[in-house]
């Protein structure tokens, strides 16, 4: 007599072993319906799963996380399941869920055109109208890679025989259809009512580029036919905004063929970077911070200390010279902040110490995940390492996240959430020091009130980390700022302080970026303002245009006034209609535009527009210089 209990703490008891959807049908129709799969004392299971012993139960919806990504999971079948029916002779590989969708991998004959994905599309919306039932099946191993390699599938039949021997092989059937999966699955394809299949690219079988090249059909798959509207709406609305398209219609930057993933940046581009780079160094030296500056190449046995040499090794770029020293760029700033550190003798009276860094790192990233500024090969972090002691640590670390919320509001993000990731399986240090240093992050957010998400495993192998994840304009999340926290690198690196008894103590070292990369937040911040930049970030803030040749110097009296005061102002003086430059520069998204003719030549004055076409005719340029500056300060947002 199994005794279930609900997530709301109240207990069903059943005569005998009970399924999912049994419990789920004792407790409404309407939940019945409803029921994707359950959670079983934490685990994912199929409805049709049988409960013999007491246990806590979730039924899983649509409304679920678990639920949307059971959903997705089981449109990459339905997918595989259409494709088998219209092209027999193609061959299936695997099939998992992403990020927002789904992808299975196909061997065929010849490439899928845009004709094929439609015709795949329409075949799964018949069969989900069919509401084909899905059913589970454990196989024999032996009997199960017999199957698939009777059927002439092998890649399903490598994937079975990499199963241990004696394994349990679990098997998903829906109509004519099997598939190979661990599950869950939805009770039936009719369960599957919104999904869009999106595009084809190449991947190598198991992702070895000494295997062969198979077709990727990627999808995106709902709730609700109305949220798969909103995703494909935020899709269309991306594309306008991509960075690399508004980079170049704004000359900000460009890449080249013989310099992959690293930037060219035109002169208003680096403007922009520049901007950056002063508004965070404004922040950290009012916050206490001291900046600094290490080398960007180091030797091989300073990357063997701080274990990066064996935690990440394929990602470096290395050399050597001819006296057999072998030397990397640096991939990460902290170990040159922890030989900055070690110069001379440090006292408690010292820390915390908080040094800032705007260092250049290499990384070597995959051509393939190369991705404009989001990215890169060569990008600037900004950096910071803290030294402080343990009774310190907390503290530190609540000031950074305070310090992270207040720069992120500062550029339109007010939806900003927190991951705390744990220690992962390759990590450095005892379990001991990483209760110590779990236990700081989790309680410094608790402390200040802040909601987090637990991710466990994901921490860098010295130590715990916080990620600040952005929700930009249009809804899309962006992981930018880390707080890591850590006792590991300094004790590989042996640094001390000198505390007030005299004993030498180990210093606590928290490793800090806000934007993280700055190349990557720039792309972040060209999609998020879709290159309409606010006054403060504005690599041209004013364009003041003449009507005709007779203003043209008092245009340039103008400007030259902008420029005095700060503001970055540009002049057109073209012999071109004034409609015409209105509607070239309004193209270029710029925040004001200045309009000079006779009149306000003899008045002294200048007609103002905005960049949302409101004309706030005519006014002094004090006047003007005024609004400009309380909209500065205000750190006026666009979005």
């Amino acid at each position: 007599m199994p005794d279930i209990r609900l997530p709301d703490g109240s207990l069903r008891v059943f005569p005998c072993p009970v399924t999912v959807a049994e419990v789920a049908a004792s407790i409404g129709v309407g939940l019945s319906r409803a029921a994707l799969a359950g959670k079983v004392d934490g685990r994912l299971v199929d409805t049709s799963f049988s409960i013999e012993t007491d246990a806590a139960l979730a039924i899983i919806t649509d409304k679920d996380a678990d639920g949307l990504a059971i959903l997705r999971h089981s449109a990459a079948h339905l997918m595989a399941h259409a494709v088998k029916g219209l092209y027999p002779e193609a061959r299936v590989a695997i099939g998992p869920t992403v990020e927002n969708g789904f992808y299975y991998d196909f061997a065929y004959t010849r490439p899928f055109t845009p004709e094929d994905l439609a015709a795949i599309e329409k075949r799964m919306a018949e069969l989900a109208k069919q509401d084909i039932p899905v059913v589970r099946e454990a196989w024999d191993r032996e009997d199960a890679i017999r199957f698939f390699q009777e059927a002439g599938e092998k890649y399903k039949a490598e994937l079975i025989a990499a199963i241990p021997e004696g394994g349990e092989v679990s098997l998903y059937r829906q109509g004519d259809f099997v598939d190979l999966c661990r599950g869950p699955h939805v009770p039936s394809t009719g369960k599957l009512k919104a999904f869009k299949l999106m595009k084809v690219a190449g991947a190598y079988w198991r992702g070895d580029s000494r295997n062969e090249m198979l077709q990727r059909v990627y999808g995106t798959a709902w709730a609700k036919k109305e949220d798969l509207d909103a995703y494909l709406s935020m899709l269309e609305e991306a594309e306008k905004r991509d960075h690399r398209k508004l980079g170049q219609q704004l000359d900000l930057f460009h890449f080249e063929e013989f310099a992959p993933g690293s930037v060219f940046w035109h002169p208003k581009g680096w403007f922009l970077f520049r901007q950056l780079i002063d508004y965070m160094r404004d922040r950290q030296e009012t916050a206490g911070y001291v900046e600094v500056n290490t080398p960007d190449v180091m030797d091989r046995a300073l990357w063997e200390t701080s274990g990066h040499w064996f935690n990440y090794r394929e990602n470096m770029f290395t050399t050597e010279t001819e006296d057999g020293r072998v030397f990397a760029l640096k991939p990460m700033n902290c170990p040159g902040a922890l030989a900055m550190y070690a110069q001379g003798v440090r006292s408690y009276r010292d820390l915390p110490l908080r040094m800032a860094e705007f260092g250049k790192v290499h990384r070597y990233e995959p051509s393939g995940a190369l991705h404009g500024l989001l990215r890169v090969r060569h990008f600037t972090q900004d950096d910071a390492h803290i030294f402080c002691a343990e009774a310190q640590m907390e503290a530190e670390c609540r000031d950074v996240v305070k310090l992270i919320f207040s720069i992120y509001k500062d550029f339109g993000f007010e939806d900003v959430r927190v991951k705390l990731s744990t220690r992962p399986d390759n990590r450095i240090g005892s379990d001991t020091t990483w209760d110590i240093l779990e236990g700081a992050l989790r309680e410094a957010l608790e402390r200040m009130g802040v909601a987090y998400a637990l991710f466990p495993g994901e921490g860098a192998f010295y130590g715990p980390k916080l990620e600040f994840v952005l929700r930009d304009a249009i809804g899309r999340d962006w992981q930018c700022g880390t707080l890591q926290v850590d006792m590991n690198l300094p004790e590989r690196f042996d640094i001390h302080y000198v505390d007030a008894d005299n004993a030498h103590k180990r210093p606590v070292m928290l490793h800090r970026a806000l934007f993280g990369s700055l190349e990557r937040f720039v792309g972040i911040l060209i999609e998020h303002y879709a290159g309409a930049f606010p006054l403060w970030l504005a690599p041209v803030q004013v364009m003041v245009m003449s009507i005709s040749e007779h203003q043209a110097e008092y245009a340039r009296e103008v400007a030259k006034k902008m420029k005095a005061h700060g503001f970055h102002a540009e002049t057109d003086l073209r012999n071109e209609k004034i409609t015409y430059k209105i509607r070239a520069h309004s193209l270029r998204r710029l925040p004001y535009q200045l309009i000079v003719g006779d009149r306000e030549k003899a008045d002294n004055l200048v007609s103002v527009r905005t960049r949302g076409g409101q004309d706030l005719g005519q006014m002094s340029v004090d006047d003007l210089l005024a609004r400009l500056q309380k909209e500065v300060a205000d750190r006026g947002n666009a979005p």
